[in-house]
């Protein structure tokens, strides 16, 4: 199977979206949904949320932050370059039902996947209101899609550059509006908060959970995450779980495990390798 990237968009500074033609995996693709990604023969397997899927083009794409060495590397690829394989859909794909009124909320890199369920949620007769959150103004995108899948929307980011700053209005937010259902993809920092938000007010909560991962079929046990005290896997189990249930406190510890190995793996790409293409395969 030839895995060709079809285009390349960039989102935001080192945020890039791939189109990629992958006719099996579009076919079965669903919100929530994610992949396994690798670029070449000798490299790791990388987990990459579905962000949409076109069945009659045969595409699938994924959105991603250049911030490790993959990520940089793959942020050099570019439309006609061939991936070594993707394989998906993986994970349970999200619950999309007429829930009422519901709360979607997308920090980063997870905006572009969001506003796959957004749109899915507002097609099931929900009344949707969708809250996009950056670091800065620069980092924030698709501002003007989200307003065309949403019955409303907020923005917002860490310095305030943009929309709120913070996420503490989301708080008042809650003290005027009722909401049936809330869904968090972002950093987990972000979803810890927003469960922390909602708690009080007994909203479900659902999270995209992003635990370190590598076979991404529940054979290696590496992506455990701790839900109401049970160890449960994030890519067999998940990846979406209840946020007032997650041990987000273990989660971030378990993410944080390898970064001084995942530093200098970027760093030594950078130095040795980074900027040349000459290995990249063209369809």
């Amino acid at each position: 199977m030839i895995y060709k990237i079809i285009s390349t968009e960039e989102l935001a500074p080192k945020t890039k979206m791939f189109e990629v033609l992958a006719p099996d995996i579009a076919a079965k693709a669903k919100p929530g949904q994610f992949l396994i990604v690798i670029i070449s023969v000798k490299g790791e397997r990388i987990p990459l949320t579905i962000c949409d899927y076109n069945r009659e083009k045969g595409t699938v794409s994924f959105a991603f932050h250049e911030v490790g060495k993959t990520t940089k590397e793959l942020g050099q690829m570019q439309a006609g370059d061939t991936l070594e394989n993707v394989t998906g859909p993986l994970g349970n794909p999200s619950e999309i039902k007429n829930f009422g009124k519901i709360l979607c909320i997308g920090g980063g890199v997870f905006i572009a996947p969001l506003l796959l369920q957004v749109k899915a949620m507002k097609q099931t007769g929900n009344k949707v209101t969708t809250i996009l959150g950056a670091r800065i103004k620069e980092e924030l995108f698709m501002e003007e899609k989200a307003k065309t899948l949403s019955d409303k929307i907020y923005t917002a980011s860490d310095d305030g550059s943009i929309g709120y700053k913070g996420l503490d209005f989301l708080k008042e937010i809650l003290k005027t509006e009722k909401f049936d259902h809330c869904v968090v993809m972002g950093p987990v920092v972000m979803m810890k908060e927003v469960s922390e938000i909602t708690k009080p007010y007994g909203i479900p909560t659902i999270v995209t959970t992003t635990p370190i991962m590598m076979d991404g079929m529940g054979m290696c046990g590496v992506c455990r995450v701790t839900v109401g005290g049970k160890m449960l896997f994030g890519c067999v189990d998940g990846p979406e779980f209840d946020g007032h249930q997650v041990d987000f406190e273990e989660l971030v510890q378990r993410q944080r495990l390898f970064l001084p190995e995942e530093r200098v793996a970027s760093l030594m790409w950078e130095k040795n390798i980074g900027g040349c293409r000459c290995d990249r395969k063209k369809a």
